[in-house]
């Protein structure tokens, strides 16, 4: 059975099924493996939990009209362009670290002296801490892996709400 043609809810619900699955699996690695997270990790996070809701509320709401599908699908997008953005300057850092080995100040001690927006603000000016790589696999760090996720769940994404979708009702 082919993902690509199956119905916009089930191609939804699978995003958020795989949305899902990457936060539980950076929840084991955060308690179970004691990889502790830095800010870019975290905004990760809720980029993720924010594009699994997108893909959760798309699925339930599984609307028939185009507009309505593209529309979802673009909500989906804006989350995953988010999640691009955090993930690939947590690879960027990590591959061009600075020379300074902090990372400043824990994310909320920086929310409760900024706005969401300033502490989004100085964690993209983050150093030390986020630069290290202390997981790997096939040769891509996790900040890597999860730009790559990011960018296929925007692509499916845009799949689901934009594939021409047959409304005949008997199909030959």
């Amino acid at each position: 059975m082919n993902p690509f043609r199956w119905s916009f809810r089930s191609q939804f619900l699978l995003g958020f099924v795989a949305c899902a699955s990457l936060i539980g699996y950076a929840l084991y690695v955060q308690f179970v493996q004691q990889l502790m997270p830095c800010p870019f990790c975290i905004f990760q996070r809720i980029c993720f939990a924010v594009l699994g809701l997108v893909f959760l509320f798309g699925a339930l709401h599984s609307p028939r009209a185009a507009g309505t599908r593209k529309a979802w699908g673009l909500a989906a997008l804006a989350a995953s362009a988010a999640g691009m953005g955090y993930a690939g300057r947590h690879a960027w850092v990590q591959l061009h670290p600075p020379e300074l080995p902090s990372c400043g100040p824990g994310l909320n001690f920086m929310i409760e002296q900024h706005s969401w927006l300033g502490a989004a603000r100085q964690v993209l000016m983050a150093t030390g801490d986020c630069s290290n790589i202390d997981w790997q696999f096939l040769g891509l760090t996790m900040p890597m892996w999860s730009l790559v996720w990011f960018i296929g769940l925007a692509i499916w994404a845009l799949q689901a709400a934009f594939r021409r979708r047959n409304t005949h009702r008997f199909h030959r």
